[in-house]
């Protein structure tokens, strides 16, 4: 535990020692209660997870229990902020969203974290996909995160500029285009080609997403099935893949923008598509003004090379937490399938449970133009990979293979080999 400790120590190097101070400085919760008394719990949560209105019920439900919630932005400044508290050994929430894609991390660091088969969850372990429970479960068998959300993926698609540019717009269509259940990376880049030499504009906004996508969709992604050994460097799956994204850059299919915050390109029609886990939606969505059903968006139920899972969160009760066994009641309560199915409704995270997708099954999406969302994102759920997550794994999706893009969307390096090469310099510098 003592060396994992220090990696994450490490990690968090660049985060202002100033910040770990006031938020380091005061135990988790509140030590105003408990037993019966009047309890207020903390969370601390990411992007549009669409838990809002849970917490309101919660609330009226159980009125000796306040929830102080902070939402941070995304999953890397939630990852960071978890990594700084840990290493300051003190200052979590009550209860921690915790992503996906750096669940690896935590897991070295369990004892961070209370195990949740104390607090009744393998009791309702069957409520869950058996893949996502068992992310959620250390090495030595402790359960460290409740299962949230999966991340389906398929296409969102602003089917007014595909139709302006002559290509099908209907989402039936749209995924038969594509190639349907045989659709291809090399498909795809061949649309983008022709909707930009239709249009004149760009067919997406950055090649994160498709590496990401890409890299999701593999057997073994960055780390091997040990989740130990990185499948990196010498994985010829991978560098072919990358190269290719390299290729459609220069070809001119992106349109050099950030992988976040494109809200303003997206209403003004600079790009045309996103490969959209189910918790994209309701980023794309918040683009927008409340009640918006006009934008143009499309949800397509198809994916270049197949199924693929990306991201989906836990909620993890912090060891150091003075209330956790209200803690705990709160978080399994947050992942039952009713309050997930309500928090697919508002935002779009797909549920990880089996009664929740049940619920959501003949759920629609008016701002994604009546797209029947329940009922694609169970078909995208299938043949999806239970990828096995090494520590660094979010790491290098973030500060390794994401700075390389952004260099080449910005026309720095425009040769595949050399864009590769400069991306191994990187993963040898920031995970050795």
């Amino acid at each position: 535990m003592k060396t994992s400790r220090r990696k994450i120590a490490a990690s968090v190097a660049g985060v202002a020692t100033l910040a770990l101070l006031a938020t380091g400085c005061a135990a988790s919760g509140s030590s105003d209660g408990g037993d019966g008394g009047k309890v207020t719990l903390s969370i601390t949560t990411f992007g549009t997870m669409g838990v809002d209105a849970n917490y309101k019920k919660y609330m009226e439900e159980n009125p000796n229990v306040t929830i102080e919630a902070t939402n941070l932005e995304g999953g890397g400044a939630a990852r960071d902020d978890a990594y700084a508290k840990i290493a300051a050994g003190t200052g979590l929430s009550d209860i921690v969203a915790i992503e996906e894609g750096w669940l690896g991390t935590i897991a070295e660091v369990s004892d961070s974290f209370v195990d949740l088969r104390d607090y009744g969850i393998e009791d309702e372990k069957d409520t869950w996909l058996d893949w996502k429970y068992a992310q959620g479960t250390d090495a030595d068998g402790r359960v460290i995160g409740a299962g949230l959300d999966i991340g389906p993926q398929g296409l969102c698609y602003r089917g007014d500029l595909f139709e302006a540019a002559g290509l099908p717009s209907e989402r039936t269509a749209v995924a038969d285009y594509f190639g349907g259940e045989d659709a291809t990376w090399d498909r795809f880049f061949e649309v983008g080609q022709e909707y930009k030499d239709k249009s004149g504009k760009a067919f997406y906004h950055s090649p994160r997403f498709f590496w990401n996508s890409f890299v999701n969709q593999q057997e073994e992604g960055y780390y091997k099935k040990d989740g130990e050994t990185l499948n990196i460097e010498d994985n010829d799956v991978l560098k072919d893949q990358f190269v290719k994204i390299v290729d459609a850059e220069k070809a001119g299919l992106g349109a050099g923008l950030p992988g976040w915050d494109v809200g303003p390109e997206a209403k003004e029609g600079k790009y045309a598509v996103y490969m959209c886990p189910s918790w994209m939606l309701g980023i794309v969505q918040g683009y927008y003004d409340e009640g918006t059903t006009d934008s143009g968006w499309d949800f397509a139920d198809v994916l270049p090379g197949g199924s693929a899972n990306w991201g989906g969160a836990f909620l993890g009760v912090s060891e150091s937490s003075e209330h956790k066994k209200e803690a705990a009641k709160l978080a399994l309560w947050l992942a039952a399938p009713e309050q997930q199915a309500a928090s697919f409704e508002l935002a779009g995270p797909y549920p990880s449970t089996v009664e929740g997708q049940k619920l959501v099954a003949d759920t629609k999406s008016a701002f994604f133009n009546d797209a029947p969302i329940g009922e694609i994102f169970a078909a995208r759920s299938e043949g999806v990979i239970a990828q096995v997550k090494g520590p660094e794994d979010s790491n290098i999706q973030d500060n390794v293979f994401g700075p390389i893009f952004d260099r080449v969307s910005q026309g720095e390096i425009t040769d595949g080999e050399t864009a590769w090469k400069e991306a191994m310099k990187l993963l040898d510098q920031i995970v050795g």
